[in-house]
């Protein structure tokens, strides 16, 4: 039985109703990717108030990789709900805080001592993890890079790279930023060839201590092992090894921000796995808290401790409800085979997505690591002109026939894939469907001309 089930117009009239509440309650500046409004969720599936069902590709943004409503996530919430709900652990810490900061100095990269950090969310673990970089080095300037996102707050938007609409109208931003390219292949700001180009872009940080920024003066590096909101763009399998050489040579340090790419998305636990580093600092957030808001930040002990007793923590940082769950998504990812299963996700995706873009010249790239893909959209294949327009026309094409979906890229041309990794091939296959049948749409309507795959 499909899980896809439409019973009205998209979006219905109870969506629509919430949406006329919504313009008069709540800012512009908070947007919507789709106009319907979710009622319940579970495993790889929303419905929404008006009884539509849908496969959601976009997994809350990569907060749900073990899936909606997980029975363990949801026991171990419950029995932490019997005993408290909050104290404030920098008041009255409690045992699960520790427990979880134990495991996650277990699972991350590296066999070295490791310290953790509990705080909100993505955006607050990176500017933590600045600030401790900051502190240990004694340096202030930090390095990011091109088409990276690493969010909304003021630090996070000075590291951050797309101007609309993150950064249009905030400025200024706090300073000692500065920017390099990214390993972006398919858009190589250099115009040079893998591997010919002997990793120029890793390279050109020697050049940029040179000519931008002496490495005395920078602390750290920050860089998404594999781009999220700029892309899903994978770089080569050597790109980390010779950024950190570099970075080791100059005292820098190197902050790994996995937050998007984290928690078995990519086929590992870490997506710095697949490089062989072991960063200096590592930044989770997302589907660490199984979709209870939570996000950590493990580096090494005598990194970690720069900061002394009260420069760090907050509120409701590491709040023992997420802790709770957190612990279990940890012992769901130690028991089921959810490593596998996003690659599994991975090739399915890719063995449909190559065949489309051998079909039709709009599928200009298709890319991922495991279970985070993409595919970019392209007015031309061979002039790569970012085709925006049509990107929209695809995402409500699918949410009309019951996928969500969302884009990502410095051009807004992305589709990424951020399934839950409990999806079924069924389900997946159902899903690939009606995407393939809104790029054969949108294709149709550009004029261009199809070819058979064989």
């Amino acid at each position: 039985m499909n899980t896809i089930q439409l019973r009205t117009e998209i979006p219905g009239p109870k969506s629509k109703a919430l949406a006329e509440r919504r313009n008069t309650a709540v800012p512009r500046g908070l947007s919507h990717g789709t106009p319907v409004y979710v009622a319940k969720a579970q495993d790889a599936w929303l419905e929404d108030v008006d009884g539509n069902r849908y496969i959601d590709f976009a997994g809350g943004i990569g907060c749900l990789n073990v899936g909606h409503r997980r029975e363990p996530v949801i026991k171990a919430i419950r029995e932490q709900l019997h005993d408290f709900l909050h104290t404030c652990v920098q008041v009255t810490p409690y045992e699960n805080y520790i427990r979880l900061a134990e495991r996650m100095n277990e699972v991350t990269p590296g066999k070295f001592p490791k310290k953790t950090l509990f705080v909100n969310s993505g955006a607050e673990a990176i500017e933590n993890a600045v600030k401790i970089a900051r502190a240990h080095t004694g340096r202030s300037g930090i390095i990011a890079f091109e088409d990276a996102f690493h969010g909304r707050t003021m630090m996070t938007l000075a590291l951050t790279s797309k101007t609309h609409p993150y950064k249009a109208g905030f400025a200024p931003f706090p300073g000692d930023v500065y920017r390099i390219p990214y390993a972006y292949c398919y858009r190589c700001s250099y115009s040079l060839k893998y591997p010919s180009c002997d990793l120029f872009c890793a390279r050109h940080l020697e050049d940029t201590f040179k000519r931008v920024v002496a490495s005395e003066d920078v602390a750290a590096v920050i860089a998404e092992p594999v781009l999220g909101e700029g892309g899903f763009v994978v770089p080569p399998p050597d790109f980390f090894r010779v950024l950190i050489d570099i970075c080791r040579k100059h005292g820098v340090l190197f902050i790994a921000d996995e937050v998007q790419s984290g928690f078995g998305r990519t086929g590992k636990l870490f997506a710095s796995e697949h490089y062989g580093i072991e960063p200096d600092i590592l930044v989770t957030a997302k589907s660490l808290g199984g979709g209870l808001p939570l996000a950590a930040i493990t580096g090494r002990a005598e990194i970690m401790d720069a900061p002394g007793p009260g420069g760090l923590g907050g509120t409701f940082a590491g709040n023992p409800l997420s802790c709770a769950a957190a612990l279990a998504v940890l012992d769901i990812f130690q028991r089921e085979n959810l490593l596998s299963r996003a690659n599994e996700i991975g090739d399915r995706f890719q063995k449909r997505a190559k065949a489309w873009q051998k079909r039709w010249p709009i599928v200009g790239d298709v890319r991922g690591l495991g279970g985070m893909q993409a595919i970019e959209l392209v007015k031309s294949s061979d002039k790569r002109e970012p085709a925006a327009d049509e990107t929209k026309e695809v995402t409500r094409y699918c949410y009309e026939h019951g996928l969500i979906t969302i884009t990502a890229g410095s051009y807004s041309n992305v589709i990424r894939v951020l399934v839950p990794l409990v999806v079924t091939d069924e389900q997946m296959d159902e899903a690939l469907d009606v995407l393939e049948s809104a790029l054969q749409m949108v294709s149709e309507t550009k004029g261009a001309v199809a070819t058979t795959v064989t």
